[in-house]
């Protein structure tokens, strides 16, 4: 195995870079990927964050791995990249400096733009390497999400993965155009996308959902044994669905929820209201659709047509 111009052996620990760009300042801008490969060999899994430079508990997830020293495996090899755009992390914003999202630009060329020069780095040198991927990320602005999954309804093997992670939520989702997830898949990597809490904030259940994901994961492919503590946790089936439906705000004004997140709605339900800032009005906000809140807006203001929260539509029948 050779990485970034390394040689990876056995039992040894490594942290190299992705060299990319300066800052105007002249400042080096660099991607570090820590990699861990045991004596014993095994499966390849590559743990990412950080695509989208505001949404930093996903890179909270896989630095507490590495504090942790849950990516040194027993058997195989673990890579991780806690922030795969320094660029956004550094501004908190979303996007790279010329104002593209990286998620939108994959697999990237080698002379493209700074965001998809990124990308084919991390395709070229980094993905071919992996047979799994974790890639972790957040709702965005106000939008919270509660834990979940999202992956493709194409692969039984890749389900299976999916529920050994243990997240109460797995969508079966259509693959997004130019995404890390679609270029990834397309080399023949299995690719988990979690979701879960909001950007610029850290959220310790959604945390402790990711990290423990993640170590049942490995336990699963036989790369680690599974810890004390998460041989105890209460193993629940999944909830899966494939269709969902926002509940879109009929009003402008102040929004108050009055649903927890994870919890299940009927049709008609009332899970909020909206008044305006003088006590004139109130307006109630009803569920449209039976099923499970799996993302809420946390805005205390919200216009015409925002998304108020978002409902994983289950056929229980």
């Amino acid at each position: 195995m050779n990485i970034l111009g390394t040689e990876i052996r056995p039992g040894r620990n490594y942290q190299l870079s992705i060299d990319i760009a300066h800052l105007h300042t002249r400042t080096k801008i660099d991607i570090p990927v820590i990699i861990r490969r045991a004596r014993k060999s095994g499966p390849c899994v590559l743990i990412t964050a950080g695509i989208h430079g505001d949404e930093v508990n996903g890179v909270e997830i896989v630095r507490q791995l590495i504090a942790n020293k849950y990516n040194v495996p027993e058997a195989g090899t673990i890579i991780c990249v806690p922030v795969i755009n320094p660029f956004g992390f550094i501004m908190r914003t979303r996007e790279f400096p010329d104002g593209r999202d990286l998620n939108r630009v994959f697999p990237g060329a080698l002379k493209g733009s700074l965001a998809s020069r990124v990308a084919h780095e991390l395709m070229t040198k980094i993905v071919p390497h992996a047979d799994y991927c974790i890639d972790y990320h957040t709702g965005g602005a106000a939008r919270f999400n509660y834990s979940q999954l999202r992956i493709s309804n194409e692969n039984p093997e890749l389900l299976k993965v999916a529920k050994a992670f243990g997240a109460p939520f797995i969508k079966y989702s259509s693959y997004r155009e130019k995404s890390y997830r679609e270029s990834a898949t397309k080399l023949g990597k299995q690719v988990l996308l979690f979701e879960g809490g909001k950007a610029l904030h850290f959220d310790r259940e959604v945390t402790r959902s990711g990290v423990d994901g993640t170590l049942n994961v490995l336990h699963y492919l036989g790369m680690r044994s599974s810890p004390a503590k998460l041989e105890k946790l209460d193993k629940r089936e999944p909830v899966i669905f494939s269709e969902s439906t926002w509940v879109r705000s009929k009003h402008s004004g102040m929004y108050r929820s009055l649903m927890r997140n994870g919890r299940k709605v009927h049709k008609g339900d009332i899970v909020g209201t909206i008044t305006d800032p003088y006590g004139a009005f109130e307006r109630k906000v009803k569920a449209t659709a039976d099923g499970y809140i799996i993302c809420l807006n946390h805005s205390p203001i919200v216009t015409l047509g925002d998304a108020l929260l978002h409902i994983a539509m289950v056929d229980e029948s």
